[in-house]
């Protein structure tokens, strides 16, 4: 009768053994399900974030790439005379004006049906602002010139959108010129 006492006593301690090892299998299973699900958060908020970053990256570039396009374009045709805003068909055009092998030509900056276009043409062939060129699709974009004509402001609207003003030095003549 002893004997069959001290078998059950060590089938009760095999059974505690067998939950022991239950809890431990399941507590290491939690663990690692905590462990995947915090990973899996980290992925989708910094996915989230990544789209974020991108969204402004992108709204910074289309307001200063676009003014610092057309400001190197000024820059590019500052002569005496050649820079001047004005109004075509109610539209404010920014006109650069070149001499190019004896033939005179305009380049024509505007915003029209949504984007930034550029018109080069000699005035002689009677294009107007549908034919223009794309260069990059906005919410607005305008440019104003002062009354001395010394100060072009180029400015672009909607989510990015800046203002830049420009300096024309060659239409103030003198030592600025050199």
């Amino acid at each position: 009768m002893a004997e069959g006492l001290g078998k059950q006593a060590g089938r009760g301690a095999g059974n505690e053994k067998a939950r022991g090892q239950a809890v431990n299998l399941l507590f290491t299973m939690l663990l690692f399900l905590a462990f995947v699900l915090c990973a899996l958060f980290t992925v989708l908020i910094g996915g989230k974030v990544y789209e974020n970053i991108n969204r402004r990256s992108q709204e910074n570039f289309t307001g200063s790439v676009a003014l610092q396009y057309v400001a190197n374009k000024v820059r590019q045709g500052d002569r005496e005379g050649a820079v001047q805003v004005r109004t075509v068909e109610d539209v404010p055009v920014l006109e650069l004006k070149s001499d190019i092998e004896g033939g005179n030509y305009v380049t024509w900056i505007y915003w029209y049906e949504g984007s930034i276009r550029e018109l080069f043409f000699d005035p002689a062939d009677g294009l107007g602002l549908a034919d223009g060129l794309t260069i990059l699709e906005c919410d607005g974009f305008q440019a104003s010139q002062s009354p001395d004509g010394s100060l072009i402001t180029l400015s672009t609207e909607g989510e990015g959108g800046g203002e830049l003003t420009l300096s024309v030095r060659s239409g103030r003549g003198g030592a600025e010129n050199e």
